[in-house]
């Protein structure tokens, strides 16, 4: 299935701009970083220290959703075909060079790449198609169970320590 020209431009505007795009594949959905380059979006992880992407594997199919970078609503929804890179190839350079300045609080910035050759996997993210339309729901997980869910009553002193008034500075 080939993308129409203005399906394509949509979907690589989209991603470019924004700083995070969901992907699910076999596994759950993941929030993942990315770069565009060369008509694919390429995330790189699977290491130590690196963002995770389980059940993304060559040749499989993926599900991308891109969100709006200000408001955080879903801009387009896309299907790609996993690439992985083989390690210190033409297509791996480039993208591991895009990658490289997106890449925020790396402990190792000056050999990180060498790192990523060794311990990670970079995948390409080809699309092949654009979401029809809107799912119908919102998708949202339900959070799980967890005594930080949980509401406390406010303590009794609280609302007086925060509408307490200031003397003003003479």
């Amino acid at each position: 299935m080939t993308l129409s020209t203005l399906d394509l431009a949509l979907v690589e505007e989209a991603t470019k701009k924004s700083g995070l795009i969901w992907v699910r594949g076999a596994g759950a959905d993941r929030a993942l970083w990315h770069a565009w380059l060369d008509g694919a979006a390429h995330v790189l992880g699977d290491g130590p220290g690196e963002q995770p992407f389980p059940g993304l594997a060559d040749g499989a199919a993926a599900e991308v959703t891109v969100r709006s970078k200000d408001k955080g609503g879903r801009l387009v929804a896309w299907t790609a075909v996993v690439r992985e890179l083989p390690p210190r190839g033409e297509q791996w350079e480039a993208a591991v060079a895009e990658l490289k300045g997106k890449r925020l609080n790396a402990p190792d910035s000056e050999t990180m790449t060498d790192r990523w050759a060794r311990e990670c996997r970079l995948l390409r993210l080809e699309p092949v198609a654009v979401a029809a339309g809107l799912p119908d729901g919102s998708l949202a997980a339900a959070p799980l169970e967890s005594p930080a869910i949980t509401r406390e009553p406010v303590p009794a002193g609280l609302p007086k320590l925060l509408l307490k008034r200031r003397k003003p500075a003479r």
